[in-house]
């Protein structure tokens, strides 16, 4: 009557090794390290930086507890760890005076880290510890200030290019296009021209207004055109959001684990990076963020350009990677805001090349600037701390429209490095840290003991209650409420989750939604045993009976935790997901867990006369009249 199959106490077992495998990583604790990792965005940290570094602290007279190289399929990064934080801050000099030649522009940047004691068979596994919150390990909060008004300055000049691109395509001839703050004028020879313009730029461009204007005299035929009031708005929102996409591909491409990044009021974007123990590296981070631009070669330059080579009036002269001096233009012909996406791919001889897909208006400005320049180069540059660096230099084999290919990379490898650079985009303005905060590792410290202490005190009373008033059945709860904890843990460790004090709540809150469960069975249980079914009986009635009110308080809980989920945002979110977890694993735990333990203890008495569930009050003769 009782007994459950071979097939469910084995999925049983299988779920609490589950359990203990991923749970058991959060008990390691962590050592002190040091990660190496790229400086900048053409130098990539390979597989024999472990050498290196290696080779550097045994010169030094270090020793550490374990070197090894890591690949997120973004970048490489090295770390080392070490018994002490003391041999973990001699080691960071040391290396950075190995590695970096130029303390000026450095190649590669060196920052604290904490690496898990997690055993190499469970890592193997990927188990493990779950990620702490700013709240719980510390780190650094940034609020960020994004300077609309270079926003604005941005888009009315990509606003500029593209009216002299469409009048210029559709052979409108005009006597002069210039900007005036928010504006752009344009000017004309006679009235008909003006007219064709207008029927351009309002087929081309609906999100401008067209305003007529004249000269002094009368004789002047001009035309202002202005983003209107809905695109400007649009502008400064668009230009936020890109710097949101743009500073989180930067931030997880350094490796930060589980950053945080947001958008706060109109203009300001929250940036949390938790675990990080260095400021200035945490700054470096921000920093490194990069703008691109595809420029042109000054046709002017005639002959070998060397490092004294005259640079002429609205140029640049610049290095690429391979050491060649280039002399570029200073206006560029597109920048990463009008490149949609970017993959490695082959050219028609099956090498290796790179796929560019450009915006409407870039693919404009890019067929024009390079259909009378065939033969001639272009250069890709990436701007890093103020400093470019030109990536590539090809030749125009063709006009450039929308969508083309870079040939001649030589290796997959450096193909896939290029489409990333590409994809990462660029900023849509300048963003200025106006606030920073350090939330030091003790006070996280301290918030885990308050946490872990109210989670502890709260299950032991829960179990003392338990078996005080449910007697054996009690235990039987206790025992399916630890597996719960047990589960949930492990899913969140494997999910790599970020723990936070709302995420500690969610765990505390599951605590009393599985108890509650157990009470509801044994409850039932003693219904039957009231209503003098035999103990047999009532277990299975119990549980039966009770699986349905189990399941409808559940349910209702999980779709207010799903709205959280999808209506919340930070601290919210973060408690939704830990809250619809619970849920699913403490209805696990306590029907078909807990059913299985008192299936395991009772169910192969055949002559079961009583079970240990505490007291059980039956009304009497005189209570029933």
């Amino acid at each position: 009557m009782n007994r459950y199959p071979l097939w469910k106490y084995i999925l049983i077992l299988i779920a609490l090794v589950f359990g203990a495998i991923y749970t058991v990583p959060n008990f390691f604790g962590e050592s002190p390290a040091v990660q190496v990792s790229s400086g900048k965005a053409t130098v990539k940290v390979e597989a024999d930086m472990t050498g290196r570094v290696e080779k550097a602290l045994e010169q030094a007279g270090l020793k550490s507890k374990d070197i090894f190289y890591e690949n997120n399929g973004t970048q490489g990064t090295v770390r080392a760890r070490f018994e002490d934080t003391d041999t973990q801050f001699k080691a960071k000099a040391i290396l950075e005076k190995a590695l970096n030649a130029d303390p000026a522009d450095p190649a590669y940047t060196l920052a604290f880290n904490l690496l898990p004691n997690t055993p190499k068979w469970l890592q193997s596994m990927h188990a493990l510890p779950m990620y702490l919150g700013l709240d719980l390990r510390g780190g650094v909060h940034f609020l960020m200030q994004v300077d609309t008004k270079a926003v604005m300055n941005k888009r009315m000049q990509g606003l500029l290019s593209s009216v002299r691109a469409n009048l210029r395509e559709k052979e409108v001839r005009h006597a002069g296009l210039s900007r005036e703050g928010d504006l752009i004028k344009v000017k004309f020879r006679d009235a008909e021209e003006r007219i064709k313009a207008k029927k351009v730029l309002t087929s081309q461009m609906p999100d401008v207004d067209l305003v007529d204007t004249a000269g002094t005299e009368g004789t002047d035929f001009g035309l202002q055109v202005k983003l209107k009031p809905s695109a400007l708005k649009e502008v400064i929102s668009e230009g936020i959001k890109q710097n949101i996409t743009a500073l989180s591909k930067r931030v997880n491409e350094l490796g930060v684990a589980e950053p945080i990044i947001q958008q706060q009021g109109a203009d300001r974007i929250v940036v949390q990076l938790p675990g990080v123990q260095d400021v200035a590296r945490a700054k470096s981070i921000i920093n490194r963020l990069a703008t691109l631009e595809v420029r042109l070669l000054d046709e002017s330059v005639i002959g070998t350009v060397d490092a004294n080579t005259a640079v002429p009036y609205g140029s640049e002269k610049f290095i690429s990677n391979r050491g060649e001096y280039l002399i570029l233009t200073k206006d560029p012909v597109i920048t990463g805001d009008d490149i949609t996406n970017a993959a490695s791919s082959f050219d028609q001889n099956q090498q290796p090349a790179v796929s560019v897909d450009l915006n409407g208006d870039g693919g404009k400005r890019m067929g024009n600037a390079t259909s009378t320049r065939i033969g001639k180069r272009m250069a890709i540059v990436l701007f890093e701390k103020g400093k470019g660096e030109v990536l590539i230099a090809p030749t125009i084999n063709d006009e450039l429209r929308n969508r083309f290919i870079i040939t001649g990379m030589g290796s997959s490898s450096a193909a896939g490095d290029l489409a990333l650079l590409l994809r990462a985009g660029s900023l849509a303005a300048p963003m200025e840290i106006i606030e920073e905060r350090t939330i030091g590792p003790q006070l996280g410290v301290e918030n885990i003991k308050q946490g872990r202490n109210s989670t502890i005190y709260g299950f032991a009373a829960i179990a003392v209650f338990m078996m005080a008033y449910y007697l054996l059945f009690g235990f039987f709860s206790v025992l399916a409420l630890s597996f719960n904890v047990l589960l949930l843990v492990a899913i969140l460790s494997l999910m790599q989750a970020t723990l936070t004090l709302p995420g500690i709540a969610a765990i505390a809150l599951a605590l009393g939604m599985a108890i509650d469960a157990n009470v509801l069975i044994n409850e039932r249980i003693r219904e039957e045993l009231r209503a003098g079914k035999s103990p047999q009986k009532a277990i299975e009635e119990g549980f039966d009976h009770a699986w349905a009110t189990i399941l409808d308080s559940n349910v209702t809980t999980l779709i207010v935790g799903l709205a959280l989920l999808v209506f919340g945002s930070g601290a919210i979110r973060g408690f939704a997901v830990v809250h619809c977890l619970g849920i699913v694993t403490s209805i696990f735990s306590s029907v078909f867990v807990s059913r299985g333990v008192v299936n395991l203890w009772y169910g192969r008495k055949k002559k079961l006369t009583s079970i240990s569930i505490g007291q059980i009050w039956k009304p009497t003769e005189n209570a029933l009249k």
